[in-house]
């Protein structure tokens, strides 16, 4: 599953209590269009850690990093890039 399905689909799931795709557009302010509040971004940073498998920085919650699914996608991805290892790297498991 993408990280936008993932995103959207929790915020569709946990905060519009809808499965209807077409309630949430991709650049709809959380914010401003009531969609969560101060909580539910504790919510936010909560799912993104456990999902994505990093620690939010207390610097990054901000509205340019989570006030959208677009904008939530592209913080995701920029630091699931830099903890995932480079493919030539060798990674040594268990």
């Amino acid at each position: 599953m993408s990280i936008e399905t993932l995103i959207r689909d929790y915020i569709l799931e946990n905060f519009l209590y809808t499965d209807d795709e077409n309630k949430l557009g991709n650049d709809d302010s959380f914010l401003e269009n009531g969609v969560v509040d101060s909580t539910g971004v504790v919510e936010l940073v909560m799912f993104v850690e456990e999902t994505f498998g990093f620690e939010v920085a207390d610097e990054d919650i901000v509205p340019e990093h989570f006030d959208s699914v677009e904008r939530l996608v592209r913080y995701v991805q920029l630091n699931v890039a830099q903890t995932t290892p480079d493919a030539g790297e060798l990674v040594t498991v268990g």
